[in-house]
């Protein structure tokens, strides 16, 4: 997975310091922004991070998603996600979408309409990856996809970060 990298020299940050929770995140159904960032960096049960499908690094280190980068209007039951990916030309940048959208429908009830888009101007392909990223016909296609089907799965349950 590290010959040919596309960005062979990415920023890596520092993991964001968490503090847990105190209060029962479930003591009404509303869901909020840093629940879904909970969610997608620290899988409930086993505290795995997402990892970058070209990097031995998490979407957080290397700055592609944040807390702030996530948006629930529980009322309407929407869930955004804007993810930045670190070069404008990312050939993964579908595959970090795909393994988001997995993360969540894994995670939360079916009601939830759930966008995931690229930060705008981040991508050269900007339109064309957030249509891919939101066609569920197209999402289906490629989970049936075995070998795209294995690096999501290698994203989302790695223990290499």
């Amino acid at each position: 997975m590290t010959l040919g990298l596309i960005n062979a020299n990415p920023v890596v940050h520092a993991k964001k310091e968490r503090v847990a929770r105190t209060e029962d995140p479930h003591a009404d159904d509303a869901v909020d922004p840093l629940e879904i960032y909970d969610i997608l960096f620290f899988l409930l049960f086993n505290l795995l991070d997402i990892r970058d499908p070209e990097h031995p690094y998490s979407l957080e280190q290397l700055s592609v998603l944040s807390e702030e980068s996530i948006t629930v209007d529980d009322k309407l039951g929407r869930i955004l996600i804007t993810f930045t990916p670190t070069i404008q030309h990312c050939s993964m940048a579908t595959v970090i979408g795909l393994c988001l959208r997995v993360k969540l429908k894994h995670c939360f009830p079916p009601h939830y309409k759930v966008d995931i888009k690229v930060s705008p101007g981040s991508h050269a392909d900007e339109e064309s990856v957030n249509k891919q990223l939101n066609d569920k016909e197209r999402v289906a296609a490629a989970m049936e996809n075995p070998n795209l089907r294995q690096l999501v799965d290698e994203c989302l349950y790695s223990n290499e970060l």
